[in-house]
């Protein structure tokens, strides 16, 4: 038997719906708790770790990375298996809602960093980032596959501006606590750098709980899931998406560097700005600051003027601009490390100007992944591909944590690999060869456009842009 969207009042399907404005007010709370963690954890890892006895007790530069690169693949992970619980059992609603307590309890286990348990800090961080990636993985398919649930082909229009200002959404909580947790470690300590993220969880818990009676709620599908994921139409989706994930994975092995290797390489540069000395891990608020400028940019001028003066833009050719500019953005550290290492002390603005290359890149990349994934996904699978959409972040991270752990295993052998510049060279390398393929790859797609409670609009690639 179909399944039907049930509403706990009518909602109006012609214009905005009502319950957006709850799911995006939740996703910036939750972006906020979950970048403000991130944003001092290498700095925590490498400089301030310590055991219980208040021993030091920090990581390398490498074991680091592969910390942080194996939690981005952990949490990127389990939206896959997150997507299948919520639409074979539980519905999207509840999933999101019982991992987000979960989600709280990993930031409390943070927040007693400073606070004298009997353990040590390592066990700490290890457990609070484990129910952290458990609620942050299991909800991420939910929350962006709910969106699009929201809207029926009479007001699919909207949707592409939708998901550009849920992504605004994110960034805006991710700019405030980027900027605020190494400030609020370094004047009270790790215990509330950790906690005003926990708080802000709870915040964007409770805010999506008030929507609970706006939202249109996509019913579990049973043993309907099983069915239509197997089916040929189902198969040939999730097919179809293979490529596009294997190719864009190497992106995401760079951008997620930002937090890990590019903070380390900010403590070496000179941070002074008009007398103003900027944390290492401060820099990383640059990155939200600039997306909340380009996509709107991109989506109300740069787009449409290209799309009806130049050629028609699609998403897979935005995908592909996006990973060619992806290389001149992880040169500019390769180059930064180059000079650190002939003992000059290059400028900030220097790593600015890298930001604001990956941000272009992470704008045609990223936003258009999040559309395209779930318009390619049959109505009964939209958590599931989400989820499988999100595998390409793991991978790319797996490559990164794998990469690292050669390096450690290097050098502990007295050999190291991908010393210096060569570390970033080696990931500039392996992007460039990504866009190569992909560039080859996107003339031979072809797929199907499916959005909730209307029938599938038949297409290729162009069906896809919706005629946005």
């Amino acid at each position: 038997m179909a399944r039907t969207p049930y509403l706990t009042k009518p909602i109006d399907q012609t214009t905005m719906p009502a319950g957006i404005p709850y799911i995006v007010g939740n996703e910036a709370a939750e972006r906020f708790s979950f970048y403000g963690m991130k944003a001092v954890l290498a700095m925590f890892m490498t400089k301030h770790l310590v055991t219980a006895d208040g021993a030091p007790d920090t990581m390398s530069v490498e074991e680091m990375s592969s910390w942080m690169a194996t939690f981005n693949a952990t949490v990127y992970f389990l939206p896959f298996l997150g997507a299948i619980i919520a639409d074979w059992l539980l519905g999207k609603y509840r999933m999101i809602l019982s991992l987000s307590i979960v989600y709280c309890l990993g930031h409390v286990v943070l927040a007693l960093m400073d606070v004298h348990t009997g353990l040590d800090q390592r066990t700490l961080l290890f457990w609070g980032l484990c129910l952290i990636a458990l609620g942050s993985g299991g909800i991420k398919p939910c929350v962006t596959a709910h969106v699009g649930d929201q809207f029926s082909h009479s007001n699919e229009h909207l949707l592409q501006k939708v998901y550009g200002w849920f992504y605004v959404s994110i960034n805006f909580g991710a700019m405030f606590s980027m900027m605020l947790t190494p400030w609020l470690r370094d004047h009270y300590g790790m215990s509330w750098a950790f906690g005003v993220p926990a708080i802000l969880m709870a915040a964007a818990t409770f805010v999506f709980w008030l929507g609970r009676n706006k939202f249109v709620h996509i019913p579990p599908a049973g043993s309907l899931f099983f069915k239509e994921t197997i089916s040929k139409e189902g198969i040939r989706a999730i097919l179809n998406m293979i490529p596009f994930l294997i190719l864009i994975a190497p992106f995401w092995s760079l951008f997620d560097q930002t937090s890990s290797r590019w903070v380390d390489q900010a403590q070496h540069l000179n941070r002074d700005v008009n007398g103003w000395l900027i944390k290492p891990d401060q820099m990383q608020a640059i990155n939200p600051v600039f997306v909340m400028i380009l996509v709107p940019l991109f989506s109300y001028v740069i787009y449409p003027f290209v799309d009806r003066h130049i050629i028609r833009v699609t998403p897979l050719r935005k995908v592909g601009v996006g990973l060619f500019l992806t290389i001149p953005a992880f040169s500019v550290p390769a180059w930064l490390e180059t000079q650190i290492l002939a003992g000059e002390t290059p400028h900030i603005g220097w790593q600015a100007f890298a930001y604001a290359l990956i941000t272009l890149a992470e704008v045609m990349v990223s936003v258009t992944g999040y559309e395209f994934a779930y318009r390619c996904a049959p109505n009964q699978m939209k958590s599931l591909v989400m989820g499988i959409y999100l595998l390409s972040i793991s991978l790319g991270n797996v490559f990164t944590a794998i990469v690292n752990s050669m390096i450690s295993a290097s050098v502990k052998a007295g050999n190291p690999i991908l010393q210096g510049a060569d570390y970033y060279w080696f990931f500039t390398g392996a992007i460039a060869v990504s866009a190569i393929l992909f560039t080859i790859w996107a003339p031979f797609y072809r797929g199907t456009t499916y959005l909730q409670t209307d029938n599938p609009l038949a297409g290729g690639d162009d069906s896809l842009t919706s005629k946005t």
